[in-house]
């Protein structure tokens, strides 16, 4: 096949299943050791993985007496594995919500200078009284409002990485000039959100700009990952919602103007892999067992909206409950997960199940040549561009997906074996953006 699969490592602590750091090969201070990161990020280099990923929250998820909740923050842990790999693109989510776009625009160009161009900006909005309180606000703003932020502070922040022209540092010892003041210029933007003066205090980065990415799945999220991603980290259950959710995507990306294969959609899979699909389903049903119900069950409760005690562990979900509309943040998800539990008819216990290895993204329990087998029916059917691994335990997940699932890809034709780019961007089959200024400059004395 002439296309070619893109894979990403989405890394949790010790595993996407919530009960992970209760297995006997789990450390549960893991999250907060960096060497378990490198180990993790030079583990998918070995497998020639695109990029590896971090999220991140500007608020504690959960309870953290159920699982560890606490997290080093994304940009610092990239950078201190960027020293230690070479090829592996690094990507982090950070809010446009709780930061500024001068700041972000200067860390994330940070980290492409130390990375020699592997950076990558996972932009979420955020939702939640939680977290508005730790910034000294009663809540936040609504869905679109949130959105219409995220667009401004997306054009802010390429502004920024655009001040500096490629060409501006010169680093002329003899005649002592070290860049062309000329071309660092400030950006001037007013808007309604932001008012940055600029240039940013960093060059222009390697890649001109971080890889782009988006996680949203509404119909607000889905018309910015259209306008401004480059990669999409998104959740299926079906392969059916899977080839819609890719071909509604693509035709907003046309519309937007844009070419649709300059956006790769990624759905995310928990892959619980065996020797033989025995043993992988002893050990998806060993970690469903260690999950704590009732805790699961109150969390299900604030997603719902509902008392705890309307929620029956041996019941399905109630027939009436709040819609899209009335959901504020994880639009997308609250709809995968009530579609889910309806669609199979699943009793709550059965339904925390499912989603304790992915929050609501798809768990597959099988075989290496099974988890191929999956990964390739999606890519071939056009549901996917490639996959957002999540292994349901680490470092061992990652270790059998590298070691066991990738060489078959690679014999089927549908990975690399070995890197061909050095940036995040070449990886992923994109160009390196022009500087918006540069081109405007251009079109000007051209006429």
């Amino acid at each position: 096949m002439s296309r070619q699969l893109h894979l990403n490592a989405f890394l949790m602590s010790v595993g996407h299943h919530e009960a992970a750091w209760r297995l006997p090969e789990s450390d549960p201070h893991a999250h907060i050791d960096i060497d378990h990161y490198v180990r993790l990020a030079r583990t998918a280099e070995r497998g020639k993985l695109d990029s590896i990923f971090f999220a991140d929250s500007p608020v504690l998820m959960g309870d953290p007496g159920r699982r560890p909740g606490g997290k080093l923050e994304p940009t610092v842990i990239l950078t201190a594995v960027a020293v230690q790999t070479s090829r592996i693109g690094l990507i982090a989510t950070a809010s446009t919500s709780y930061n500024d776009p001068y700041n972000l625009a200067r860390r994330f160009a940070s980290v492409d200078w130390v990375s020699n161009g592997r950076a990558g900006w996972n932009i979420v909005t955020t939702a939640g009284a939680d977290a508005a309180r730790n910034f000294g606000l009663d809540d936040t703003p609504d869905h679109r409002v949130r959105y219409e932020k995220a667009a401004e502070f997306v054009e802010v922040s390429t502004k920024l990485w655009d001040s500096w022209a490629d060409d501006a540092v010169i680093g002329d010892k003899e005649i002592g000039v070290h860049a062309d003041a000329a071309k660092v210029r400030p950006i001037g933007h007013v808007g309604e959100f932001f008012k940055v003066e600029g240039p940013l205090n960093v060059p222009r980065p390697p890649q001109g700009y971080p890889l782009l990415v988006q996680a949203g799945s509404s119909e607000d999220g889905k018309d910015f990952a259209a306008r401004y991603a480059e990669a999409v980290f998104t959740a299926q259950q079906t392969l059916e919602d899977g080839i819609a959710f890719y071909t509604d995507l693509k035709r907003r990306t046309a519309a937007a103007g844009r070419d649709p294969d300059t956006i790769k959609i990624l759905p995310g899979i928990v892959p619980v892999i065996g020797d033989t699909e025995e043993q992988a389903r002893a050990l998806d049903d060993e970690l469903a067992r260690l999950i704590s119900p009732e805790f699961a069950r109150r969390q299900l409760a604030e997603r719902f909206r509902l008392p705890v005690d309307d929620l029956d562990l041996d019941s399905e979900l109630p027939a009436e409950l709040p819609t899209e509309d009335e959901i504020e943040g994880a639009k997308s998800r609250f709809t995968l997960i009530v579609n889910l539990a309806r669609r199979e008819r699943l009793p709550l216990r059965q339904l925390i199940a499912r989603l304790g290895g992915g929050r609501g993204h798809r768990t597959f329990a099988g075989t290496p040549v099974q988890v191929a087998d999956t990964i390739e029916e999606w890519f071939a059917a056009g549901a996917a561009d490639g996959f957002n691994i999540m292994p349901a335990v680490l470092p061992s997940g990652l270790d059998r997906f590298v070691d066991q699932v990738v060489p078959i890809l690679q014999q089927r034709g549908l990975f690399r074996t070995e890197y061909t780019e050095t940036t995040l961007r070449g990886h992923y089959g994109l160009d390196r953006p022009a500087n918006q200024f540069e081109a405007a400059n251009s079109l000007v004395n051209a006429r």
